[in-house]
């Protein structure tokens, strides 16, 4: 009993905080409430009735375990237990997903008593999540002549795990809720300071936007008990930022229905909404749950008689409010018209046709996209197991195909990696088909919650059509507190069991590597026709095409190594010009942003494919502007490089695929050495001319073209939350960006930050330059702001240890991290001096350390949102604004924004990250950084 009692005293504790027991995970302690039930005159009997039947996770966890094999005990009548009789038994059998219950079940339908078979075969064809052991057992049953296993494959075939379920009703009633002006970043629905407890869904539910707001959707629901309460951004985009299934959890907890009577905490369909539709990545974290993503185009712009938009004093666009979605405003969704209503259902608002396309209602009748995919994998080997054609019971794979129209890289990677559709047929841009998933990451803050959904999926190995897989520690590098020690040796146990390579040891045989996921997964991309999906927005690759995601979908393409998404549009981003000498490549980033909101007046990038045509940068470079297509709203990016440039990115990749295996980070499944042979075919097969670097057929066709003039570009760009700005809406997005003489010098630094996965190598040198230059200037360096680097990978430190580099960071730091002494609290003060932090996220990811409240950063990271790497104080807002490397650094020496003026001088020397166009000579794209 003494996991029990700790169960019992850790109630206790969770009672103080207001919580409800937590779910059950652990078999050994399921093994004692198990006991327990079997004594009748156990006092604690009754307590563990509730916990066994209601508060079990299901799935493969141990505790699965334990409970299917009970239920196996009372429905053969080994176990006697008054309160579960076999039927119920059955029943809760039948809402455990897979793994120990499918077992269970396969037992019983398979086994010599016909009545227990014929019941157990009935939930048998209602579960979908089989893989190859169970699916195995039901092809050897039927060979050998068992009409049970014939049967259960002939519900299969029909799909009658999806077609008996209920449809999604005609009409919904809800009610809004404005969770914020402006768009809504999923820091507000799920904070990354709390990235702790993602995988306690009670607890994390406890963050969501604030206790007041939980408190108005509660009444909400107590005043309209039969509407559903849809979550809303007014005048702005859900779910932008950080791709978060813990955000979506969030607001299914507080919004959604609950997945199963026999599950705790976990809910799905929620509604939610945006002025300007969802964020691409948050939508897809919608359709896992079954929930509705809508487009509410609820304010337009206001346009003059020549239907110009009118412009305002700031020269943004006026907007007028087409209809009213305050707080409390009941509205009808038809699902069969797809059209939103007013509340009495006489006044169309708004078409609801890409809210409700077959597929997204698909995942809306099966509670979640999950339940499609292994339907749709299960149906398929049953029709192939009875040797009969395939009922067409699923929308069909939509296809898209222009006759004479070429296609663009996107179209070109997934028509390769297309599983399921037409034969030699073009696709594309709004096909909707599954692809095969080449490369897949998960990080470590969203690591738990992908390890629960593996679990919950009944998926214990990782499928082998994956060619490369790795699990991160980076988002929790700065501080091995209490919460990561807990945490993450867990979670690297876990998955490198399941078959990735990690970046923590379980068995302790190499150093901990802490790199920026990112930066790893762009180096084992070894394929420019790859697809890649991660467990985090920045999932963006220099080569191949790569997709952030949530928890859940990572834990999808793991387990069957596919996705499913429409081929997005593709916009078109060429440059002209040259380069001014003393601008970094960030600043054409910036600047890439910039012009196009010049060209087009609204964001064409949000929602697609930016294909850059950058190709004499190499991939570590031409990632800085991958990575920013996040915060410029993008699906995805696609670099479309010269042949030569990505052998030399390739050859790159190869060696610190090397160094990962020299460092013993190897797994037994062989992954990197495979990578490394993927690496070298793709080689061969551009040297041969056989197959070229990926680009764009001469006719295809783009939503836009944007072609950035690099001659406009002569000062440094800093992204700048304008958190003072008169119009809430407009506030901590990233489309306002500005020169650095806006500040006229007198902008105050607190602190600045060179980190996060927008750095490279160079970045580094950059500073140790810098730094030489000014003491050769001054005799000596003084901080006026604290100055924090950290290096993405450890990779880079040994090299600029080999270089130089590093003993000049080390001359000017007052702290250096220590692997073997890493600090076991965040920092909550800093003195004006260099702090060299471990590699990993640091200060951008906002979960563990952050500025101090109310000060304005300046740094070289992504974030910009209120409150991630820094809170606003009782008297000022904090402030993130986002910069190239020697603007943070020439700041936190002069404790200000520099003119344009100081700026030339502090770089004069250096060598910069440089780009010139295709068409041009390349002008050193290796430089300093290599």
């Amino acid at each position: 009993m003494s996991l029990y009692s700790d169960y019992l005293d850790e109630i206790e504790t969770r009672k103080e905080q207001g919580l409800q027991p937590k779910p059950i995970d652990d078999g050994a302690l399921t093994t004692e409430i198990v006991a327990e039930i079997r004594k009748t005159d156990s006092r604690h009997r009754a307590d563990c009735l509730r916990f066994f039947i209601y508060n079990t996770l299901p799935g493969t966890t141990s505790a699965a375990g334990e409970k299917a094999a009970f239920l196996k005990e009372i429905i053969l009548g080994q176990a006697m237990v008054e309160e579960i009789t076999p039927a119920f038994a059955l029943e809760l059998l039948s809402h455990m997903k897979g793994g120990p219950s499918v077992e269970v079940l396969l037992d019983l339908a398979l086994g010599d008593d016909p009545v227990i078979a014929g019941q157990a075969s009935e939930v048998l064809k209602t579960q979908v999540f089989l893989y190859e052991a169970d699916t195995s057992r039901l092809r050897e049953a039927h060979e050998e002549g068992k009409a049970i296993a014939t049967d259960v494959l002939q519900s299969y075939a029909k799909a009658e795990f999806f077609t008996k379920l209920s449809d999604v009703e005609d009409e919904i009633e809800i009610v809004t809720y404005v969770a914020a002006e402006g768009d809504i970043s999923t820091d507000l629905l799920s904070p990354g300071n709390q990235a702790h407890s993602r995988s306690d869904r009670e607890l994390h539910g406890k963050c969501m936007i604030s206790e007041r707001a939980q408190q108005e959707i509660e009444a909400l629901k107590l005043q309209y008990p039969s509407k559903r309460v849809m979550l809303i951004a007014e005048k702005g985009t859900m779910g932008v930022g950080s791709s978060r299934m813990s955000g979506v959890n969030n607001v299914a907890l507080w919004t959604g229905k609950p997945a199963s009577p026999y599950v705790p905490f976990v809910n799905i369909a929620p509604v939610v909404a945006g002025t300007n539709g969802i964020s691409p990545i948050f939508l897809t974290t919608v359709g896992v749950t079954g929930g509705i993503g809508i487009d509410l185009k609820n304010w337009v712009k206001k346009l003059d008689e020549d239907g110009k938009p009118i412009l305002n004093n700031d020269g943004n666009p006026i907007l007028e409010q087409r209809y009213s979605v305050d707080t409390g405003t009941v509205l009808k969704i038809n699902t069969k018209n797809k059209k939103l209503y007013d509340e009495t259902g006489s006044e169309e608002l708004a078409d609801l046709s890409a809210s409700f396309t077959p597929q997204k209602v698909e995942f809306m009748k099966a509670g979640g996209s999950y339940a499609i995919v292994f339907g749709k994998m299960l149906q398929t080997f049953a029709a192939e197991t009875l040797g009969i054609e395939m009922p067409q019971v699923f929308a069909p794979s939509k296809e898209v195909s222009h006759e004479g129209q070429g296609l663009t890289a996107v179209e070109k990677i997934f028509n390769a990696n297309a599983r399921g559709v037409t034969p030699g047929k073009k696709l594309h841009a709004g096909s909707d088909v599954r692809v095969k998933v080449n490369i897949v990451g998960s990080q470590d803050t969203t690591g738990l919650m992908t390890s629960q959904e593996l679990e919950a999926m009944a998926a214990t190995v990782l499928s082998p059509s994956v060619d490369g897989a790795y699990q991160s520690g980076c988002h929790t590098a700065s501080v091995w507190d209490q919460k990561a020690q807990a945490n993450t040796p867990r979670l690297m146990a876990f998955m490198n069991k399941f078959g990735l390579v990690t970046a923590r040891d379980p068995k302790g045989v190499y150093h901990s590597m802490t790199d920026v996921i990112h930066k790893v997964l762009n180096d084992i991309t070894v394929d420019d026709w790859a697809i890649i999906i991660g467990g985090d927005s920045h999932t963006r690759m220099s080569k191949g095409v790569a997709f952030g995601a949530d928890s859940g979908t990572v834990a999808l393409a793991l387990a069957t190594g596919e996705a499913s998404m429409p081929i997005p549009e593709s916009v078109k981003v060429t440059f002209k010009g040259q380069m001014a000498d003393h601008m970094d490549f960030r600043d054409v980033v910036h600047a890439t942003q910039a012009q196009m909101l010049q060209q087009f007046g609204d964001n064409v990038f949000q929602g697609r494919v930016i294909e850059v045509h950058i190709a004499t940068l190499l991939a570590d470079q031409a990632f800085t502007f991958t990575d920013w297509t996040a915060e410029m709203k993008a699906k995805a990016s696609i670099c479309i490089s010269e042949d030569q440039t990505l052998i030399e990115s390739l050859e790159i990749a190869k060696a610190r695929i090397a160094i990962m295996i020299e460092k013993g980070m190897e797994h037994e499944n062989g992954m990197l050495r495979k990578l490394v042979g993927i690496a070298d075919k793709r080689i061969s097969e551009i040297r041969s001319g056989e197959k070229p670097a990926l680009r764009p057929d001469e006719d295809a066709s783009y939503f836009a073209e944007v072609v950035v003039d690099l001659d406009e570009i002569d000062e440094p760009m800093i992204a700048d939350p304008d958190v003072n700005n008169a119009d809430v809406s407009k506030r901590y997005t990233h489309d306002t960006i500005r020169p650095i003489s806006f500040y006229k010098a007198d902008k105050k630094v607190d602190l600045g930050f060179v980190g996060s996965c927008m750095v490279h190598k160079g970045d580094m040198k950059i500073v140790a330059q810098m730094l030489r230059n000014l003491e050769k200037e001054s005799g000596s360096v003084e901080f006026k702001a604290p100055l924090v680097v950290a290096a993405p990978t450890y990779n880079i430190i040994d090299e600029l240890k080999e270089e130089g580099d590093w003993e000049v960071l080390q001359k000017y730091s007052g702290f250096e991290f220590d692997d073997f002494a890493p600090k076991t609290s965040a920092r909550t003060e800093y003195e004006n001096i260099l702090y060299l932090e471990r590699p990993g996220c640091n200060l951008c990811m906002g979960n563990q350390e952050k500025a101090a409240k109310g000060d304005t950063v300046l740094a070289t990271s992504t974030r910009l949102f209120q409150g991630r790497v820094v809170a606003d104080s009782e008297t000022k807002k904090g402030e993130s604004l986002l910069a190239s490397t020697p603007v943070v650094v020439l700041s936190a020496v002069l404790g200000r924004t520099p003119t344009i003026d100081e700026y030339k001088v502090a770089v004069e020397g250096i060598d910069l990250t440089k780009f010139s166009p295709p068409k041009q000579a390349s002008i050193g794209t290796r430089s300093m950084h290599f």
